[in-house]
């Protein structure tokens, strides 16, 4: 393989306790931290790791976002990454967008594989590697566990409802990652400082010419509601009880 392209988004971090706005009108992200969607993390690592076997030449990562998304791009640069693309945009992205601006980066790429998280755990959509194998009419593998290649084909062990299942897709492929793939690695302080002297290409999203419409118009957002104070019983007899009144029996 030549080049391996990899999909980082931008996100709250998962450690982060999500606020909505006081006007339900969406997330309040007002000085959160923000960090690498934890499925594009092992997503990256996984493409570092085929490079460091000597099965592809280039990792390179790119983001679609604001220009803060920068930050995200130079910690995939610390991690190893060779170089780093920013479609930039200040408008909310949905999933076929996303897939179609990430189909022009593949087409001035012209990369070998694609790799991409399973969902982003903002939206948890699951949509955008289905969508980019299906514009890019290439096969798709997606919730990978393990992944090994041979003469042009990669072999890739699935997540599936009832437990593991492996096909076989001829590259280029998209591939989108699960939990299991892998465990990210640590960015050391050396890294950090070389990933500030590697390229970061940033390319406006109306260079593409992709028209960034409205899909699916959010209406409003609002917090969990909080779960009820459990109750304790003494036996089954008062267990049936406690459900009768609740309308569960």
């Amino acid at each position: 393989m030549d080049k391996i392209l990899v999909g980082l988004k931008r996100v709250v971090d998962y450690n982060v306790r999500v606020r909505v706005k006081s006007d339900g009108s969406g997330v309040d992200i007002e000085g959160a931290k923000m960090s690498i969607n934890p499925f594009d993390e092992i997503a990256l690592e996984e493409a570092l790791r085929i490079k460091e076997r000597g099965e592809a030449s280039e990792v390179i990562v790119v983001s679609i976002g604001p220009s803060e998304a920068q930050q995200q791009l130079r910690t995939g640069l610390a991690m190893g990454a060779d170089r780093a693309i920013l479609i930039e945009t200040g408008e909310t992205i949905d999933a076929l967008t996303g897939a179609k601006i990430l189909l022009e980066v593949v087409k001035k790429e012209s990369p070998d594989l694609v790799i991409v998280g399973k969902q982003a755990i903002d939206n948890d959509n699951n949509q955008t590697a289905q969508m980019l194998a299906a514009l890019w009419d290439r096969p798709q593998a997606t919730f990978a566990s393990k992944v090994e290649f041979s003469d042009g084909v990669a072999k890739v062990t699935r997540e599936v409802d009832v437990g593991l299942e492996t096909i076989e897709i001829d590259l280029p492929a998209v591939i989108s990652a699960d939990l299991r793939l892998n465990e990210p690695r640590y960015v050391k302080l050396p890294d950090i400082m070389k990933a500030k002297k590697k390229p970061l290409e940033q390319i406006p999203v109306a260079d593409l010419g992709i028209e960034i419409g409205e899909q699916i118009k959010e209406v409003k957002f609002e917090a969990p509601a909080q779960r009820q104070k459990g109750i304790v019983v003494q036996d089954v007899a008062g267990l049936v009880a406690a459900l009768k009144d609740k309308g569960l029996l």
